[in-house]
């Protein structure tokens, strides 16, 4: 960019002094991988130290000027005691014409976020003006915030100035290098493109096109590869357990990070430890070394009840998302290059496949009370009614992507050429063999969608709702407000497939009705049951019909109770809720019969004392059920769910 270009943009600029500051550093002295969290200069102003900003090096001595763009990483080493100011700002294109002109002519250029540095040959004028404003920003009045702004202008212009005299050269930061840098530092947090493009001050597409273009894949991959890559060393060179690793490469949830390793490196985490520790020991036999050379073995974590429900996309409880704290030591830059090397396939093709479509309607069909439909037949189109307002959609769509919702949709008879991630003990698993996977339900990616060319999508949040909305047709099923039936009945209703909907819910209730007759005269009905999940440290106690696990099948459809400490509270809460339980008191939770929660690394309770002298344990009736299975509540999923549930009650023995 040209210093004339730079003037008309602060000529047309809005701007906000954020904050200024002067900061003394002592002799030796370092600041590392320091990310500035806005535009800001940095006047020094005795002492001299090196400065990267960007892995540019300035050799900064008395009265230097650097300028760092939003997101920029510094570094400085001093050699002597080094006093510098630091002023941060924020500046936009306050005229939506000439935004949207700049924005068309040069999208790539953020129109202040620029790196430079010089030494000015009038030093002190610009040092009066940011003297003045540590002055008047050190007051809080707000005439004295408006001299703030005056000032800033001022030495603007004063720098302006001093930039044209020496044509000092400006360069643009480079967003995959600022990416880059902090991902890497940074990937124990919550780090969405969103998150990543605001941190940066780029456009989410502009920074995931350009960071594709120059690495071969999107900042997300990048972001689960780096994780992977610190995940692998710490499960072959500690002995912290699953939970500890996942909480400290950014997954709260133990359960999503076992999958998405297991999806990246082909096998569990768990198998990954053993198989790498084997060929650790293999390599030191020759001499006999003791195993203890290596480490314990394995002893599987426990997913703490607070961190459960962190990035899994689907189930009856609503979707929820936490941020992780970045507190721990910061370690040190992974190779690039052996990270781009190491990544699996993540990528996402287009397929040929196509969603079986629905039929045109003529008549206008009511939905419930937020959503409707109407076929429009001439135009092939169907008005659909949302919380979001109408929304045309073609009357026989067919090419559908649909986040979470898939199990409704596959229920309906309509197959999706792309949805959300499916855990493989799905229901509909199969269901959806061939089509393509967007990653987690609430962060796809938006260019892998727009690249499937859909006609029509189908989102269960507002988020979801506002990063595709503007791709194809998009309608918000906001599910967490509605019942199985009412959710049902609105996807229904986006296809014309009303009268499939009726008839799958009348099944369902037919078969609730023979499944709770089938367990009333074996009589099971009466009987209490819980539903538990976790390990040697403790239980959560599933305390609501909405909680998954079969909570929804077991205490919601087929009415059975649970203990009275438990079913006190399941007849009191409307939402997902459960207690996590210490083992010393769990026998007073547990029922006549218990079905308990379990994926791949839970704790082996056989050894447990207080587990095993539980009756219903020692008497047979533990049911163990699996967590990807019992994870969805859709209309398969709970047909599928209450085949199982009553199978393996009648197959238990029996309470007394």
């Amino acid at each position: 960019m040209q210093l004339e270009e730079q003037m008309k943009c602060w000529n047309l600029a809005a701007v906000k002094v954020l904050d200024i500051r002067r900061i003394v550093m002592e002799a030796g002295e370092q600041l590392s991988s320091y990310t500035l969290p806005a535009n800001g200069f940095i006047y020094t102003i005795r002492g001299s130290a090196v400065l990267q900003l960007d892995g540019q090096t300035y050799k900064a001595e008395r009265f230097h000027m650097l300028h760092g763009a939003k997101g920029s990483s510094l570094d400085i080493q001093t050699h002597e005691d080094f006093e510098y100011i630091l002023l941060y700002y924020r500046a936009f294109l306050a005229f939506p014409s000439y935004r949207q002109k700049w924005l068309l002519a040069q999208p790539e250029v953020a129109p202040f976020s620029l790196q430079y540095g010089f030494t000015p040959n009038s030093p002190l004028g610009l040092l009066r003006y940011l003297d003045e404003l540590e002055d008047a920003w050190a007051q809080s009045e707000s005439l004295d915030l408006l001299h703030t702004k005056s000032l800033f202008y001022q030495f603007i212009h004063e720098m302006m100035v001093q930039l044209t005299e020496q044509e000092i050269k400006t360069e643009l930061a480079d967003p995959v290098k600022q990416t880059l840098r902090y991902i890497q530092k940074h990937y124990r947090e919550q780090v969405t493109l969103d998150s990543l493009a605001e941190q940066l001050n780029y456009s989410s597409r502009h920074l995931s096109m350009q960071f594709k273009r120059k690495t071969g894949y999107s900042p997300i991959d990048y972001l689960i590869q780096t994780r992977i890559a610190k995940a692998r060393t710490l499960l072959v060179r500690s002995d912290a357990t699953l939970s500890e690793i996942a909480a400290e490469v950014g997954y709260l949830d133990v359960y999503y990070f076992s999958r998405i390793f297991k999806k990246h490196v082909g096998i569990s985490p768990i198998q990954y430890q053993r198989k790498m520790r084997e060929e650790g020991r293999a390599e030191d036999r020759p001499l006999q070394i003791s195993e203890s050379s290596i480490g314990r073995r394995w002893k599987s974590g426990y997913i703490d009840y607070e961190n459960h429900y962190q990035y899994i996309d689907g189930g009856s409880t609503p979707m929820k998302r936490r941020k992780t704290s970045s507190n721990m030591i910061m370690i040190a830059l992974l190779s690039i290059t052996m990270l781009l090397s190491a990544c699996s396939s993540g990528t996402i093709s287009p397929t040929a496949g196509e969603g079986t479509g629905a039929s045109s309607n003529n008549s206008s069909t009511a939905m419930s009370s937020d959503t409707g439909s109407q076929t429009n037949k001439d135009n092939e189109t169907r008005t659909v009614s949302t919380i979001k307002g109408d929304v045309v959609v073609p009357a026989n769509p067919k090419r559908v992507v649909v986040l979470y919702l898939q199990g409704d949709v596959v229920a309906l008879g309509v197959k999706p050429i792309a949805t959300s991630d499916v855990y493989d003990g799905a229901a509909y698993k199969s269901e959806l063999e061939g089509v393509n996977a967007l990653g987690t339900w609430f962060e796809p990616n938006p260019e892998a969608v727009i690249d499937l060319d859909p006609d029509l999508i189908i989102v269960p949040s507002e988020e979801t709702y506002m990063l595709l909305k503007d791709i194809a047709p998009t309608v918000y099923i906001p599910y967490e407000k509605l019942t199985t039936e009412e959710r049902l009945h609105d996807i229904a209703s986006i296809f014309g497939k009303e009268q499939e909907a009726k008839m799958l819910i009348t099944n369902l209730n037919n078969k609730v009705e023979e499944s709770k007759k089938t367990l009333a005269d074996a009589g099971i009905l009466d009987k209490t049951i819980s539903i538990v999940e976790g390990g040697l440290k403790g239980m959560v106690i599933v305390e609501s019909k909405q909680f998954g696990r079969g909570s929804q099948a077991v205490y919601e459809y087929l009415e059975m109770k649970a203990p009275d400490v438990v079913q006190s509270k399941i007849d009191v809460v409307s939402d997902e809720a459960g207690s996590n339980i210490s083992m010393e008191v769990l026998p007073d939770y547990i029922g006549d019969y218990v079905f308990r929660s379990v994926y791949e690394g839970a704790d082996n309770l056989t050894d447990n004392p207080i587990w095993s002298s539980i009756p219903a344990i020692k008497e047979g009736r533990l049911i163990e059920i699996d967590f990807d299975f019992f994870y969805y509540s859709d209309i398969y999923s709970i047909n599928k769910q209450l085949d199982f549930v009553v199978e393996k009650l009648l197959a238990a023995p029996r309470a007394q």
